[in-house]
């Protein structure tokens, strides 16, 4: 699938990859849902998530707050609270120490709330995007708070191409706990 370089195209992907996120997921057992992640998915890539993620949940609650990241830096920049994407401390070379710290936030968050957290999540970044005009998410320089980047390419990794990530990682664990 081609990066979304419209509105209308990143509606239609982050939804269309949402749902194909469900339905993996919908397609698995209670127990392959609730199951953690078996030892081969730590050497299943070269990425720090393959180690970091244990189970579904901690996919979902990794998307959560990516949408909470997207949607907290939107608004405040809205407001005129000029921020940076990713909260101090944390830098583009220093995000996986982040990512740690999201897990260990969400130990105790059950699967199901943690279904229910990104459901709701997906809707409130749908809807913030819906209030974008084309121009807006994807004009170069439109917003200064957006640096050499446009805010689409920000919604699009927080949405399809983080949910493409999770698809992966899911079919992984479906192909290792058979």
């Amino acid at each position: 699938m081609a990066r979304a370089t419209t509105k209308t195209d990143l509606i239609i992907a982050a939804n269309e990859q949402f749902d194909k996120l469900w339905k993996l997921i919908d397609s698995m057992s209670d127990e392959q849902q609730n199951a953690a992640f078996g030892n081969e998915m730590v050497t299943a890539g070269k990425e720090a998530h393959w180690g970091r993620d244990k189970n579904i949940r901690d996919v979902l609650v990794h998307l959560y707050e990516w949408h909470q990241l997207l949607l907290n830096w939107i608004n405040d920049n809205r407001n005129s609270e000029t921020k940076p994407f990713l909260p101090e401390p944390y830098n583009w070379k220093t995000y996986p120490t982040m990512n740690v710290e999201f897990w260990k936030k969400h130990q105790n968050t059950s699967l199901i709330d943690a279904k229910k957290m990104l459901k709701e999540s997906h809707k409130d970044v749908m809807a913030l995007i819906e209030t974008f005009s084309n121009d807006e998410l994807f004009a170069k320089k439109y917003f200064a708070w957006t640096g050499t980047s446009t805010l689409g390419a920000y919604c699009v990794s927080a949405t399809s191409s983080h949910y493409d990530w999770a698809i992966k990682k899911l079919k992984t664990h479906i192909k290792i706990s058979r």
